[in-house]
């Protein structure tokens, strides 16, 4: 049982600190913005990019990561993770410049892809029963709080040190994990594994999974108008479109075709797709538009989400076992419903919202926010109370409609679709806000010629306005903020009110788990 318990801890590190950086870092952005010029790019360009580049190649890679832990040995590919995600971390922690802290970026996202199927499939492997499902939420509790701890972490080491502390958190948190690893977490791997591997198969399925996500991220900076968009979407297209087909040649294919003949296993990823797409908005934005436009420090804005984090930490495990135990569908279909209500109270959020209000004479002293507790902490605890009802129960619906030999690659190919899906939505909607917010601006203010690339490039959407701004320029450019920000959260509310009423139709609960099903049970 020492051993289980260290495996959990374990898989808990390598996946939270995966998640930890595709959340700290939004907090960190601003401050990036202002140490490290931008030139040639736009701040919210350059920012994007930090932030994209870590998901692009965590996304082109998930796929070959899974299968490489299920051939190779999950422990051993794991532990190699870790290493390299500590020193990634580290790069980042000392970049000079802006292009060297979006290079270790990718660096890092590249082997961060070795971690979260590595993590899941340790797991399934170690656990069964309704003592895999509490892993399960444990697991997922983790992550969820890291993802959601993120910004208030992130914020705090922003505020009382500098953003590089952002980063160089990892450190010490992989070499811990690490350790544990190498000390008490068994080696698993596919034993019916006896042919090559197939390196051709994950070459066009890093093409499908990198072109898209290049095209999104190229048509999100760019809004559209750039060719190398298009040609990436093409490309990525293409490939995806020849992969299945090759799948079904190869003779040892790196994603067996029959996977996909587990309906819970199908359903599940496409409910993904949609679910992670609303999630990646929310997570994406929302810090961002709490700093910029309502004035919360780092570690405010941080903080402001934190409540949230709390059900996820309390009461994941909990979700888990009762997946496990009565199945996952209700709670799949129940949980969006809950965050979705949340996303549309943050979609009233007004610009003048004060995150707090100080005594007068004493503006040291913060007051509880009569603004924050009426217009955003109802939509936090929504949103964190139904994030605890899915995230746990949509893993157990992942990880027991596959055999165990192929956990890491289940769990791979659905990552992959948590974020490629989520980046092509994210293109669309930035395309949407930038619209909004531009549009709304000349609206307000006729003064400032939205048209022009250098105003473009200065004021941006759900960013602080320009100190050069008078008052008056100033406060439309925080309401146009708020605008684009309400329409973001009320599409992501949208979509996750599609995710329920697929996960509600589609998912089994009488499908046979993994443990006990000799092979993928039939559709």
């Amino acid at each position: 049982m020492a051993h289980k318990n260290w495996t959990l801890v374990a898989a808990g590190i390598g996946s939270g600190v995966v998640f930890l950086d595709s959340s700290i870092v939004t907090v960190a952005l601003p401050k990036i913005g202002q140490e490290l010029p931008a030139a040639p790019l736009g701040v919210l360009e350059a920012q994007s990019y930090v932030f994209n580049s870590y998901l692009l190649t965590l996304s082109a890679l998930l796929i070959l990561a899974g299968a490489l832990c299920d051939y190779y040995g999950r422990r051993r590919t794991f532990a190699i993770g870790l290493a390299g995600f500590g020193i990634a971390s580290a790069l980042c922690g000392v970049a000079p410049t802006m292009l060297t802290l979006i290079l270790a970026r990718a660096l890092q996202g590249a082997v961060g892809a070795l971690l979260v199927p590595g993590s899941l499939a340790l797991l399934n492997a170690t656990f069964q029963g309704e003592e895999r499902g509490r892993a399960f939420g444990i697991w997922a509790g983790l992550s969820g709080a890291t993802t959601i701890l993120g910004p208030f972490v992130g914020g705090t080491l922003v505020d009382s040190l500098s953003w590089r502390a952002a980063f160089l958190i990892n450190v010490p948190l992989v070499l811990f994990g690490l350790l544990i690893t190498m000390r008490y977490v068994a080696e698993s791997r596919d034993e019916h594994a006896t042919g090559r591997l197939d390196w051709l198969g994950a070459a066009v399925g890093a093409i499908a999974i990198g072109g898209l996500a290049v095209g999104a991220i190229s048509g999100q900076q760019r809004e559209w108008r750039d060719p190398v968009a298009f040609v990436a979407l093409g490309i990525g297209a293409v490939a995806l479109v020849i992969f299945p087909f090759l799948m079904m040649r190869r003779p040892d294919p790196l994603v067996p075709p029959e996977l996909f003949k587990s309906r819970n296993f199908t359903v599940t990823n496409l409910a993904t797709l949609v679910l992670y797409g609303a999630l990646y908005v929310s997570f994406y934005y929302t810090p961002l538009f709490l700093q910029g436009t309502l004035g919360y420090t780092a570690a405010a804005g941080g903080l402001a989400l934190m409540p949230g984090s709390l059900f996820m930490i309390f009461f994941s495990t909990r979700f888990g076992a009762l997946a496990e135990r009565f199945g996952p569908r209700r709670f799949m279909a129940a949980g969006p419903v809950i965050m979705a209500l949340g996303l549309l109270w943050y979609a009233r959020l007004p610009a003048d919202s004060m995150p707090w209000q100080a005594r007068p004479g004493d503006p040291a002293t913060l007051i509880p926010p009569g603004g924050y507790f009426v217009d955003v902490l109802p939509g936090v605890l929504l949103f964190g109370m139904g994030l605890m009802m899915m995230v746990a129960p949509l893993t157990t619906a992942l990880m027991s409609s596959v055999p165990e030999e192929h956990s890491g690659l289940a769990s791979a190919i659905n990552n992959a679709i948590s974020r490629i899906g989520p980046q092509l939505v994210g293109a669309l909607v930035f395309v949407a806000i930038t619209a909004s917010f531009y549009q709304s601006l000349a609206a307000q203010a006729p003064a400032i010629d939205v048209s022009q690339p250098d105003v473009r490039a200065h004021v941006s959407p759900l960013n602080p306005p320009p100190d050069d701004l008078p008052p008056d320029l100033a406060e439309a450019v925080r309401r146009a903020s708020a605008m684009a920000y309400h329409l973001a959260m009320v599409v992501s509310a949208g979509m996750l009110l599609l995710g329920a009423g697929i996960s509600a139709v589609g998912i089994s609960d009488r499908q046979l788990t993994a443990s006990n099903a000799p092979a993928v049970p039939p559709g």
